[in-house]
């Protein structure tokens, strides 16, 4: 009766596997239905690996369960706890083959260590049909051994086949056994290798474009906000000082207006290029547009330029500069005068923001409780993106008092990458 209870035992064997597959099929279509609803492509591009596509080929090992069957097998209660076993261990190396962290277990090679063991007794001890294990060997070896040694591993175990059938039957059908054993090892693991590379080329694809949506959301973010900052502070100062010429001076008043104007339009003409990705500071512009506020803030402007021209990409990094420094100086410094210094040379460009304030961070706290080098939110992010230019970025208050902002780049425009142009700071 011990035919009977192997039949019983690979009947639960089956069972399991079939409901493990069941489950992963349900999961894949549910993806797949996600999918379609959303217009998203689902995570897996096709159904799910499992060790269940390759619980067929154990088919190979029914002439071994017809001699036990029929009775042609000596020792019959050793041949169905043999075969029990290798199917057993069968299933539970292709199973494990199909998750990495399982496949490169020491339980998953024992469990190979024993199928080879066991492989060669029962083909020793009972030739003909059990031969036929060497092949299904070679199967869960290639699923479970990718890697470099399997090349080695799949020569030594087709040497070990055909040596263990030359021993039963001669050559003529060791080449059989010793071809398939091969054939079967190396394909299965160039099948597999090739799968779970597409996976995770396609995985990989998935977070490439994830991380280039959070990277274009958050160049948005930033350009956005630090274009609004310092708009909505150049038009509040206009705006006071409209208001305090109003009552005495009506045609300042009106001029102030007109900047106002002026700022608005140019600030939507700026968010739609920040939209687009397209925008481009001009450091001239800048400063321009720095005279402007600080003389509408109360603050006397002191602008001085000289040296070589600049690249446009320069240009524009240090006119973030200029502007988040400005910015700086009329929301927090309560300075009376602010002096800004541009020098260029054939390889260096240094600019130069100094106040006279009371050497205010941005962030509500002296700068001199604030890290070395480093002011509020704004500066943070310029230093980061003049670093990555090549160049570095240094604030912190002045000897003689007030705040002073230092910015270095390369002249040239080779020594600045377009992508850090793509990031706008965040207006302190």
């Amino acid at each position: 009766m011990s035919w009977m209870r192997e039949i019983t035992c690979q009947v639960g064997v089956w069972r399991a596997a079939r409901a493990r597959w069941k489950a992963d099929m349900k999961q894949y279509k549910a993806a797949q239905k996600e999918g379609r609803r959303t217009g998203r492509t689902p995570e897996q591009p096709g159904p799910p690996p499992s060790g269940f596509a390759l619980l067929p080929w154990l088919l190979m090992g029914m002439g071994a369960f017809s001699n036990l069957f029929q009775g042609k097998t000596p020792n019959p209660w050793i041949g169905a706890i043999g075969l029990l076993a290798f199917n057993s261990l069968y299933i539970y190396v292709t199973f494990r083959s199909f998750v990495k962290d399982k496949r490169k277990a020491t339980s998953t090679r024992v469990a190979l260590v024993v199928m080879t063991l066991l492989t060669i007794g029962l083909s020793m001890g009972y030739g003909g049909s059990w031969l036929y294990f060497f092949p299904l060997l070679g199967l869960a070896t290639g699923a479970a051994m990718r890697g470099p040694w399997l090349g080695r591993i799949g020569l030594a175990l087709t040497a070990l086949a055909a040596a263990v059938s030359v021993y039963h039957t001669g050559w003529n059908a060791s080449l059989n056994v010793a071809y398939g054993t091969f054939l079967s090892t190396m394909v299965t693991a160039a099948i597999l290798s090739l799968t779970e590379a597409v996976r995770e080329l396609h995985e990989a694809r998935e977070k490439l474009a994830l991380q280039a949506v959070e990277k274009e959301r958050l160049r948005f973010s930033r350009d956005l906000h630090d274009l609004l900052g310092h708009t909505m502070s150049v038009i509040v100062v206009k705006s006071e000082a409209a208001r305090r010429l109003a009552t005495r001076d009506l045609d300042a008043a009106i001029a102030q207006v007109t900047d106002i104007e002026a700022v608005g339009r140019q600030a939507l003409t700026e968010i739609r290029e920040a939209v687009t990705g397209y925008r481009e500071g001009s450091l001239a512009t800048e400063l321009d547009r720095a005279r402007s506020v600080l003389t509408a803030a109360s603050v006397e402007p002191v602008v001085a330029r000289s040296g070589t021209p600049l690249a446009p990409q320069t240009e524009a990094l240090l006119g973030w500069v200029v502007r988040e420094a400005v910015t700086n100086v009329v929301r927090h410094s309560g300075a009376t005068r602010c002096a800004i210094t541009v020098d260029s040379t054939s390889e260096r460009a240094r600019l130069t923001v100094t106040d006279n304030g009371t050497g205010d961070t941005g962030t509500g706290e002296p700068s001199a409780a604030s890290p070395p080098g480093i002011g509020g939110t704004g500066l943070k992010g310029l230093t980061e993106r003049l670093a990555a230019a090549g160049g570095s970025l240094t604030a912190g208050p002045s000897p003689r008092g007030g705040f002073t902002v230092s910015a270095e780049l390369p002249r040239e425009p080779s020594d600045v990458p377009d992508a850090v142009l793509a990031t706008a700071p965040t207006a302190g």
